[in-house]
């Protein structure tokens, strides 16, 4: 089984919309159903869990009705912290489902993953245990602790930018945040999935992402996104052929 653990636990505050921005609406459908769609219309995926903010458990089914999401096996009631949404609906998956399915742990406002890079993930768990969607930053990156005063740059060769999904066999996940869970700290300073592999000293293997898939946190990240959607819809209308660098859509 390969299975898409999709996390929208968020209140949406830097958005300052008013509601959730995974179900801010763009180009007429919410933003995490343009997110569900790309792992409903793959044909590797087998089923779909979502940890979604719980006062919205009840539009959130309304939606996967709606768009006939026929391959979400569950809708739960996200957590404190992202991490602890990714464990409810990894939770829910594990009831239903064998251990050694792959699954695709992806944020639910990051709507413009390839076809090619969730085949990617499901491959790279198959051949080396987990796989880490990154991209190569173009960017310099400084280390600052204050914010003020730059204290490190390191080589721009060996910096990546981590992004989703994050992809593992579901029996290792799970034990990772049970193991997690266990300490007194909890999910405390961990920000992902890569993050607390790390965290226990297990290897993390990258895999390259699109440069497309961006997360839509800001303001500005819905601009970026309508710009994207209107290129994706001008590629397919005129034949142009290159979707696959930003994102793609039904097949």
């Amino acid at each position: 089984m390969n299975i898409a653990i999709i996390f929208a636990g968020g209140s949406g505050v830097r958005m300052g919309a008013g509601i959730p921005k995974q179900f801010l609406e763009i180009n007429g459908k919410p933003v995490i159903v343009h997110t569900l769609q790309l792992f409903q219309y793959h044909r590797e995926i087998d089923k779909i869990y979502i940890a979604i903010i719980a006062d919205y458990l009840e539009y959130m089914n309304t939606l996967v009705d709606e768009y006939r999401l026929s391959k979400v096996a569950g809708v739960v009631p996200g957590g404190t912290s992202a991490l602890d949404s990714v464990y409810h609906a990894l939770k829910a998956a594990e009831k239903e489902n064998p251990g050694d399915s792959v699954v695709l742990i992806h944020d639910g406002v990051r709507p413009f993953i390839s076809r090619e890079v969730i085949s990617a993930n499901i491959r790279g768990v198959r051949e080396n245990g987990n796989a880490i969607t990154c991209t190569p930053c173009f960017e310099t990156i400084l280390i600052s602790e204050d914010g003020l005063d730059v204290e490190d740059v390191p080589n721009r060769r060996n910096t990546y930018a981590a992004q989703a999904p994050q992809s593992f066999l579901l029996s290792d996940i799970i034990k990772v945040h049970e193991e997690i869970r266990k300490k007194p700290e909890g999910y405390k300073d961990l920000v992902d999935s890569c993050n607390m592999i790390r965290s226990l000293g297990k290897t993390a293997h990258m895999i390259e992402g699109n440069r497309g898939n961006i997360k839509v946190t800001t303001p500005e990240d819905v601009y970026m996104f309508r710009a994207l959607i209107t290129y994706r819809e001008n590629e397919q209308a005129f034949g142009l052929g290159i979707t696959n660098r930003i994102g793609n859509g039904p097949h």
